[in-house]
């Protein structure tokens, strides 16, 4: 069983799992903090940034071999935990050769495709007038400004998928439900279990009749608005493969939101305006409900809320419908019948409106002072590039950031100076190092697998022993395209038996609870399941042929023989048949016993009795019969 690491970020996850013929990818996320080199793409004219000097280069010819861990076209399977988990599928069975199925909840699946559909029209409302490739070249890369000089294999970077890509890698989405068991080719089985992470989002369970899996990615043991995590599944696990902890293991969530919510009403109340750079799903909902129960005692009635994304209207209304993967108490509304989300209530009083850009209705229904929650959180693409131009010169105005994908200092960068205020409240609802500690405790997987990062403390504050994975026995890590042999082997494998051949047995009883019997068979496999035959009798030849027929040695087949020989009596049973000269040498198998008057040689091992002896069958043929005195006839 082999892992192989596709991906150097944690909570961006890409591995392939080699399990029992199968060959498993575990989700295929995008890291996009590379956007981050980059100026922003305004939806209007610009003219600071339209100023800014472009960087010229001989252009050139580049041929570039890539070279790959993994030959992509292989994998049978991919397992997506959550929506965020997904974003580079297109990538992977558009131009890859991939052939097989991907399996994912409902949820899953429609939220994905919501971020794949904003993150095309992103790119799309916004299209250049020329495209560059030659800075790819190592030779130019090294003549670049920082950071992009010393970035890391540039030429894998691709540009974004079109739509026809979105819809015929989604077309590949085979549909699962919670503890839905689905066999792969016979050979192992998965089944995913609700992570509590997210609407949908999953840890998965790849068990063979022998062996069973675990894999946790995007957990979250607090109360908010998804199925809570199942826990109990996981136990039994010979192998835990752990990723997507808190990116923020000293920020509580609790304390993230009341910190949103104060620097919110501080900017409105003195008259400014409140940014939110956020994903039109997950941690949206959050916000949203904390402010339904937070505008009236701050006085924020009269407040208008914009939610501006071009799938705005379908991430809130998916919110609505899949009740059951909600929470308890969200599916109780449901059936009252009540709306599972408060924002349907503010989208009723018009304090909550929602818009697919900033063209059309937004502009004549714009009104200051007011609350926007928009994308990208990059700040370098979508409609807050429109907004950081037009408020950013104002110290009225406030910033508030609340994803922890990206650096809220790096993607600042490019609007600096900056009059507006910055709030950093990054919300992330996964799990952090003292409750990963004590899941693993309760399952008690045999090995656990998590990224190198998870090993040690971060480089900022390499005292906090508190914010690493300490194990025992330790678990073992992976680096970006590192290839890890899981530590067990494959020790069993169930096989069938037909009822005829099962008729025909005579067991022999070893010990009380426990009988053997000898079987001539055929074995036959096919779709990884084993089956033993009847041996079928060979049939007649058309030759004429002489047969000799020859009587068995014996008249019965050789026996089977069961049980050890153990040492003292042995030894014993050997003087009294005149061998006293004996010299015994432990061995990691057993025991070495030299005869050495006879120069004769018998090594003891658990699973066999080997006699050297040379030009003495006499003396072999004594020891051989001693030797049967101690073993079990079948």
């Amino acid at each position: 069983m082999k892992l192989y690491c596709l991906s150097g970020h944690p909570t961006l996850p890409c591995n392939v799992l080699k399990f029992k013929s199968t060959t498993i990818m575990l989700d295929c996320a995008l890291d996009t903090t590379s956007v981050l080199n980059y100026l922003p793409l305004p939806l209007v004219h610009s003219p600071r940034l339209s100023k800014l000097p472009g960087w010229i280069s001989k252009d050139g010819t580049i041929n570039l071999e890539k070279k790959e861990l993994l030959d992509l076209s292989t994998i049978d399977v991919i397992l997506i935990s959550n929506y965020h988990c997904m974003m580079a599928l297109p990538y992977i069975t558009e131009h890859t050769g991939f052939t097989g199925t991907v399996y994912a909840t409902e949820p899953t699946l429609q939220i994905g495709r919501l971020l794949m559909e904003e993150l095309v029209k992103f790119m799309e409302r916004v299209p250049k007038a020329q495209s560059a490739t030659c800075w790819k070249n190592k030779e130019i890369q090294r003549m670049l400004p920082g950071p992009l000089k010393d970035a890391v294999e540039v030429w894998t970077w691709k540009r974004c998928y079109s739509m026809q890509e979105v819809n015929s890698a989604l077309s590949k989405v085979q549909l699962v439900g919670y503890s839905q068991k689905v066999e792969l080719f016979g050979a192992v089985q998965i089944s995913p279990l609700s992570s509590g992470y997210s609407l949908g989002s999953s840890n998965w369970i790849i068990q063979s009749h022998h062996e069973k899996v675990s894999y946790v990615s995007g957990s979250s043991l607090l109360t908010t608005h998804p199925q809570p995590m199942d826990q109990s599944s996981l136990k039994n696990s010979d192998v835990l493969i752990l990723t997507g902890l808190t990116q923020m293991p000293t920020a509580n969530p609790d304390g993230m939101l009341g910190e949103f919510c104060s620097n919110l009403a501080m900017t409105i109340r003195a008259g400014g305006n409140v940014l939110v750079p956020c994903y039109s799903s997950g941690v949206i909902y959050d916000l949203l409900e904390c402010l339904y129960q937070f505008i009236d005692s701050a006085n924020l009635g009269t407040t208008p809320f914009y939610f501006i994304s071009p799938v705005a209207n379908s991430s809130l209304e998916f919110s609505q419908i899949f009740a059951e993967w909600l929470c308890h108490n969200k599916q109780t509304k449901v059936y009252l019948p009540e709306p599972p989300f408060p924002h349907a209530e503010l989208i009723q009083t018009n304090k909550l409106k929602h818009y697919p850009s900033i063209h059309g209705d937004f502009s004549s229904d714009f009104k200051q002072p007011c609350v926007v929650f928009t994308g990208h959180p990059s700040l370098r693409f979508g409609d807050v590039v429109h907004f950081m131009e037009l408020w950013g010169k104002s110290n009225l105005n406030t910033i508030i950031f609340t994803e922890p994908d990206f650096s809220y200092l790096d993607a600042l960068a490019p609007y600096q100076p900056l009059a507006m205020k910055c709030v950093y409240c990054p919300i992330d609802t996964r799990l952090n190092f003292h409750q990963v500690s004590k899941l693993l405790k309760e399952v008690q997987p045999l090995h656990v697998v998590c990224p190198d990062q998870y090993t040690q403390p971060p480089p900022s504050q390499s005292h906090r022993s508190d914010l690493m994975l300490e194990l025992q026995p330790p678990p073992m890590p992976y680096r970006r395209c590192s290839v890890l042999n899981l530590p067990f082997r494959r020790c069993y494998e169930r096989v069938y038996i037909l009822p005829e051949l099962a008729n025909s047995l005579v067991p022999s009883e070893l010990k009380p609870g426990v009988s053997v019997a000898n079987v001539s068979a055929i074995l036959h496999s096919k779709d990884n399941k084993h089956t033993l035959q009847v041996t079928a009798p060979a049939p007649p030849s058309k030759k004429r042929k002489r047969v000799v027929e020859e009587p068995p040695v014996g008249g019965a087949p050789k026996p089977l023989l069961s049980g050890a020989v153990p040492l003292e009596p042995f030894l014993a049973t050997l003087q009294k048949h005149g061998i006293t000269e004996v010299k015994v040498e432990e061995t990691t198998d057993g025991h070495i016993l030299h005869l050495q008057a006879e120069d004769t040689l018998i090594q003891l091992e658990e699973d066999g009795t080997h006699i050297v002896c040379d030009n003495n069958e006499p003396l072999r043929t004594t020891i051989r019969d001693l030797v049967l005195r101690f073993l079990q006839k079948l």
